[in-house]
C-alpha cells in the first residue's frame, strides 16, 4: 500500500497500486499545466496558507488546491492563471533557473525568414510593450516598399550611408546590406540593450560582420570581427535623435512604435542634399479620425472621418513632414505616400535651400469638407479673409440647406502624392529583386499617379528617363557621365534648383487630382450601379481623367466634380427588377438612353401574356391595377 505523494492522508488514505495509478490520473494527471516537457500537476497538500474558515475541514481542503511553478516555486490556485503564468515566464524569457531572471537561451529563440533573411525573434515578438525585439510579419510590405526605395536611391549615387533607427530585430537593415552590398553602408541603431545584443546575433546569422558604437561620441567606435568591408554592419546603441544629430545620412527611415513626429527635426538637420528620409506611422487611431483630439496635439491638425480618411492621414502626416523641414531650410519632394490598413508610410525627397522650403511650405493649405454631400475643395492662396468661403465649394448644399454644412479640415499638404518616375524605378527594382507582394501595389500606384487605368500600364514606357528627369528626379541615365550630377559648389546647386522649380511647374499641370470618390457611397437606392472598371470608362469616355486608387478598393480618383461622377452615374445604373415590380418602373432623367429601358419593357409584356392565360382574370386584373400605372392597365 502506498499513499498519495500530492494528497493528505486524512483526504487519500493509502492503497493499493492500480488504485493510486487511477487515482493520480484522474485528480492530478488530468488538470495538470505543461511546459517543457514537465507536467505541474495540482497539489493538495496543505502548503499553501488559507485563511481560517468556519464551514468545516472539506471546504478548507478544497480551498487548499494549488498548483506548484517549477521556475520561481510560486503557488497558484487556479489552473487558467497558472497557464497565464507560465506564458509571462516564457516572454521574459525566464525558463531555467528560479528565482534568477536570465535572458533566454539561444533554443527558445524563434528563427524567421524573409526576403532570405534569418532573423531571430522571441516568443512574445507580436506584444510590442512586452518585448524588446517586436517583429510584425504584416509589415512585410512596408518592408518591400523601403527596400525598393532604397535601391532606386542606391542607383543614382554610390556609396549611400542609410540609417535604420529604430532597429528592433535589424531585419531592414540586414536586407538591405545582404541585397544592396557596397551600394550601401547600413547603420542600425536601436537604444534598448537587449535589442542591440539581438541585433549582433542576427548579424552574425546572417554572415555579416558588426562594428560596434555604443558611445555617443565619434571616439568610442570599436570594430568586432576585422575591419570594415561590403559586409560590415555599424551598430549603435543610442537615441535616435542622438544619432540623426552626430552625423549624416543619405537615407534615413523612421519607424517608432506609434508617431514619428518626435524624430522629425531630428532626422532633417543633417540629411545630405537629394537624400531620401521615409517615415512610417502606426497610430492609425489618431491619423484615421478615431482619435481626433491626439491628431490635433501631434500633427497640429483638425481631421474628421471621411470617405477618403486614409488620403486625409497621408496628406496630414506630409503636412508635418513639411514643416519640419521647412524650420531646417529644406524643401520636400514626395515620391510616395500609402495609408493602408497597419500604417502609413511616406517617403519624400530633401532639396537643401530655402527656395524649395518655401514652395513646399506654399502648398500646405486648409481643405473646406461639405459635410452633406461630402464634396470638397483646397481653400486658395492669399492671407485676405473671404466674405463667403462657401462659394469656393462646388456644390449649393449651403443654399439648399440650413446651418453651416462645411467644415474646415487641416493643414493638408495639397500637392501630388506621387513621383511617377521614382514609383516606375521602384517597380523594376522590385521585379528585379523578386519582391512579388510589392509589385502590384506598385502597378496601381503608377496607373495613380498617371490618373490612367491598368488597361494603358506599360512597364517600358518610351519617354521613360526623360519624363524622370522633369519630375525633379536627378539620376543617372546610361547617355550621361556621373559628374553631370554632382553639386559642385553653392552656384551649381542653385541652378539645379532652379531648373528642378522650372521643370516642376511645367508638369504642375499633369499631376493626379486630389482625393477620391467610393462608388458605393454615392450609389443610388433602388439602382444597380455599373462594375467599377466599366465606370470607369464611361467616366473616361466622358473625358475627364481617372484611375483606381490603393487607399479605397472601391474608390474612384477622377477630377469630375461630385455632380458630374453623380450624373455619370445615375445614367449608367440599372433599376433593379424588384423595386419596379412593386413600385412601378423607375424613370430617369433624360440623359438616360432608350435602349436601357427595354429590359422592363419585355418584362412588362411576358407578364401581360401569362396574366391573359389565367382563368382568374378579376383577381389578375386587380394585381395588375396595383402593379403598374394606370395607362399600362388601360391598355
Amino acid at each position: 500500500r502506498k499513499p498519495c505523494p500530492l494528497c493528505p492522508e486524512e483526504k487519500f488514505k493509502a492503497c493499493y497500486g492500480h488504485k493510486l495509478h487511477r487515482h493520480l490520473q484522474n485528480l492530478h494527471w488530468k488538470v495538470s499545466v505543461e511546459f517543457e516537457g514537465y507536467r505541474m500537476c495540482i497539489c493538495h497538500l496543505p502548503c499553501r496558507p488559507v485563511k481560517p474558515n468556519l464551514v468545516g475541514d472539506q471546504t478548507l481542503s478544497k480551498m487548499g488546491a494549488h498548483y506548484h511553478c517549477i521556475i520561481c516555486s510560486a503557488t497558484i490556485v487556479r489552473r487558467t492563471d497558472m497557464i497565464g503564468h507560465v506564458n509571462r515566464h516564457v516572454n521574459k524569457g525566464e525558463t531555467e533557473s528560479r528565482f534568477i531572471t536570465v535572458r533566454a537561451p539561444k533554443s527558445s529563440y524563434k528563427v524567421v525568414k524573409e526576403s532570405a533573411t534569418d532573423v531571430q525573434v522571441l516568443p512574445n515578438h507580436f506584444t510590442p510593450q512586452k518585448t524588446d525585439s517586436y517583429f510584425n510579419p504584416k509589415m512585410k510590405l512596408n518592408r518591400q516598399l523601403i527596400f525598393c526605395a532604397l535601391a532606386v536611391l542606391a542607383g543614382e549615387r554610390k556609396p549611400i550611408e542609410c540609417l535604420d533607427a529604430f532597429g528592433a530585430t535589424g531585419i531592414m537593415g540586414l536586407q538591405w546590406a545582404k541585397h544592396l552590398r557596397s551600394s550601401v553602408k547600413v547603420t542600425i541603431n536601436d537604444c534598448n540593450e537587449n535589442s542591440v545584443t539581438m541585433i549582433k546575433e542576427n548579424c552574425h546569422l546572417n554572415k555579416m560582420k558588426v562594428k560596434l558604437n555604443i558611445r555617443e561620441d565619434d571616439n568610442g567606435e570599436t570594430v568586432g570581427n576585422g575591419e570594415e568591408n561590403s559586409d560590415t554592419i555599424e551598430v549603435t546603441k543610442m537615441d535616435a535623435n542622438v544619432v540623426m544629430h552626430l552625423r549624416s545620412f543619405d537615407f534615413i527611415h523612421l519607424d517608432p512604435y506609434g508617431s514619428s513626429v518626435n524624430y522629425l527635426d531630428s532626422a532633417f538637420r543633417n540629411v545630405r542634399n537629394l537624400g531620401i528620409v521615409s517615415l512610417t506611422s502606426t497610430d492609425i487611431s489618431s491619423l484615421y479620425a478615431k482619435a481626433q483630439h491626439v491628431a490635433l496635439r501631434h500633427y497640429s491638425c483638425n481631421i474628421v472621418r471621411t470617405e477618403y480618411y486614409k488620403e486625409l492621414a497621408a496628406r496630414a502626416v506630409i503636412a508635418a513632414v513639411t514643416r519640419a523641414a521647412a524650420r531646417c531650410n529644406k524643401g520636400i519632394e514626395v515620391l510616395l505616400a500609402v495609408a493602408l490598413e497597419h500604417f502609413v508610410l511616406v517617403v519624400v525627397r530633401v532639396l537643401r535651400g530655402p527656395t524649395p522650403a518655401d514652395d513646399s511650405a506654399k502648398k500646405v493649405r486648409y481643405l473646406i469638407h461639405c459635410q452633406w454631400c461630402e464634396e470638397r475643395v483646397f481653400q486658395k492662396e492669399g492671407n485676405m479673409v473671404e466674405e463667403n468661403p462657401y462659394q469656393q465649394l462646388p456644390c449649393d448644399c449651403h443654399g439648399s440647406m440650413p446651418g453651416k454644412t462645411a467644415v474646415l479640415l487641416g493643414p493638408l499638404w495639397s500637392g501630388a502624392l506621387f513621383n511617377t518616375g521614382f514609383l516606375r524605378r521602384m517597380l523594376l527594382e522590385a521585379v528585379q529583386y523578386g519582391l512579388d507582394e510589392a509589385q502590384p501595389l506598385l502597378k496601381t500606384l503608377v496607373c495613380e499617379a498617371e490618373c490612367t487605368t491598368l488597361k494603358h500600364f506599360s512597364t517600358h514606357s518610351p519617354g521613360d528617363e526623360n519624363k524622370q528627369e522633369e519630375c525633379g528626379v536627378y539620376i543617372r541615365t546610361p547617355n550621361t557621365s556621373a559628374e553631370s550630377y554632382l553639386v559642385h559648389g553653392k552656384r551649381k546647386s542653385e541652378e539645379l534648383l532652379r531648373g528642378a522649380a522650372k521643370r516642376q511647374r511645367a508638369e504642375h499641370s499633369a499631376e493626379h487630382p486630389p482625393f477620391y470618390y467610393n462608388i458605393h457611397r454615392h450609389s443610388i437606392k433602388g439602382m444597380n450601379m455599373p462594375k467599377l472598371n466599366k465606370f470607369l470608362s464611361y467616366l473616361s469616355e466622358a473625358g475627364y481623367r481617372v484611375s483606381r486608387t490603393h487607399f479605397d478598393p472601391m474608390g474612384v480618383r477622377t477630377n469630375a466634380p461630385l455632380a458630374q461622377f453623380k450624373t455619370v452615374l445615375m445614367k449608367y445604373s440599372i433599376p433593379t427588377y424588384g423595386g419596379a415590380q412593386a413600385e412601378g418602373p423607375v424613370h430617369l432623367h433624360g440623359e438616360i438612353q432608350v435602349g436601357e429601358e427595354v429590359p422592363a419593357a419585355a418584362a412588362i409584356k411576358v407578364e401581360e401574356a401569362e396574366l391573359a392565360e389565367d382563368d382568374k382574370s378579376g383577381v389578375d386584373a386587380a394585381i395588375f391595377t396595383q402593379s403598374y400605372p394606370t395607362h399600362c392597365a388601360a391598355d
